[in-house]
């Protein structure tokens, strides 16, 4: 593996190759990595050491991202390639760009006075600490928002300084917890009515509340099972917030109709190409033994395998044209959502009772796909969105 650290020039490709080699070593520790219940440090040093943060950074920053129509088919094809290896890395990791895109910092080059000199500061820190390494987690979601973060009602309280805030309320889903160095959320500050961005520090964070946050659940889901996406509550945890704050800025990203989950999709058809491999390859020596009902089985796996490649194909040939790539994806996310669930489903039914077995890898692989749908946006909010996009014009 070529290391892409200590100022070696990145390109998509050699980080790719690198990410197919940790992938491939991955996956042939599968059975062992699909009964984890947390994440390996070890793992996202060999991550770092690929150049994987790059893919946060742009070009002209030493990175290897250059916007939404070219970066996101170069960022989807590692993370699908990481995901073939291990789910619960490929989604913490798609995190990532998807944090330090949604901020700004990669899609708004320069803020408006007052905010120029502060926003311009901010983002070369934020993609210096990618370039050291640094990976970035989001956890936006609170008990009772249904997944939108316009609904947040955790506070945030001007700090002595004048400069920082003190974040409190409780919040889950915050996936890589421990593993990033750097985590977003939104709360509401003090004196003002929507909620806005913040960054949250945790490297030196004790999760026991004397540095005031502290862990009230740790992830236990049936699927992604290792993302550690733990609950915690914040009391009055320091926070930065973004250096070009509110209405403004969120009306500029929205206007820019990014291709929001684009890296979502990615990752969980990497898991149904290798689960249909997977499948195949096992199958292979009974095929011509198949009884009428396997066969039709069979035979929708390969429809709906299909139907996922298009989807995702079609969402990327989207975002490269640039034809309305928020609600492209969007579709793209959900019907995905459906089908890999039905086809890993179905492989069950083929391979039988013993895909049950947790020395086999469909049960696990069934319960990762079922994540997109509750990843932002969930499926109410979603399902609401595709909706009501039916009549924009």
């Amino acid at each position: 593996m070529r290391k892409m650290t200590g100022g070696s020039t990145a390109d998509a490709q050699s980080i790719l190759d690198n990410v197919g080699e940790i992938a491939c070593e991955f996956a042939s520790q599968r059975s062992e990595r699909q009964r984890r219940r947390g994440l390996q440090n070890e793992d996202f040093d060999r991550l770092k050491e690929s150049g994987y943060p790059l893919v946060a950074v742009p070009t002209e920053f030493g990175g290897i991202w250059e916007g939404d129509n070219v970066g996101t088919r170069k960022v989807c094809e590692i993370l699908k390639t990481l995901a073939q290896g291990d789910s619960s890395i490929a989604l913490v990791s798609a995190m990532h760009p998807a944090v330090i895109g949604s901020a700004g910092w990669s899609t708004i080059s320069t803020a408006p006075e007052p905010y120029t000199k502060a926003w311009e500061e901010q983002r070369d820190w934020a993609f210096q600490t990618a370039r050291e390494g640094h990976f970035w987690g989001t956890i936006m979601s609170e008990p009772g928002s249904g997944g939108d973060n316009t609904q947040s009602t955790s506070g945030a309280r001007l700090a002595e300084d004048g400069s920082h805030y003190q974040i409190s309320g409780q919040k889950h889903f915050g996936s890589g917890s421990g593993m990033t160095s750097f985590m977003v959320t939104h709360a509401v500050p003090e004196g003002e009515t929507s909620p806005d961005t913040f960054v949250l520090d945790m490297r030196n964070a004790d999760w026991d509340g004397s540095s005031g946050v502290e862990l009230v659940a740790a992830w236990d889901g049936h699927g992604m099972t290792s993302t550690q996406s733990h609950r915690m509550l914040f009391e009055n945890f320091p926070a930065t917030r973004l250096a070009f704050p509110g209405d403004e800025r969120r009306k500029i990203i929205a206007g820019m109709d990014r291709p929001q989950g684009a890296f979502f999709v990615a990752v969980i058809t990497g898991i149904v190409e290798v689960a249909v491999a997977t499948a195949r390859q096992q199958l292979d020596s009974k095929h011509h033994r198949m009884r009428s009902y396997e066969e039709v089985e069979w035979a929708k796996v390969e429809i709906e395998a299909w139907m996922v490649q298009q989807s995702y194909e079609g969402m990327l040939r989207e975002v490269e044209r640039g034809s309305a790539p928020a609600r492209n994806t969007l579709l793209a996310k959900e019907a995905v959502a459906e089908l890999a669930e039905s086809l890993l489903l179905r492989i069950s039914k083929v391979i039988g009772g013993g895909s049950y077995s947790r020395h086999a890898p469909y049960g696990f692989w069934l319960e990762d796909v079922r994540a997109l749908g509750f990843l932002r946006p969930p499926w109410a909010l979603a399902y609401e969105r595709v909706f009501q996009g039916s009549w924009d014009t």
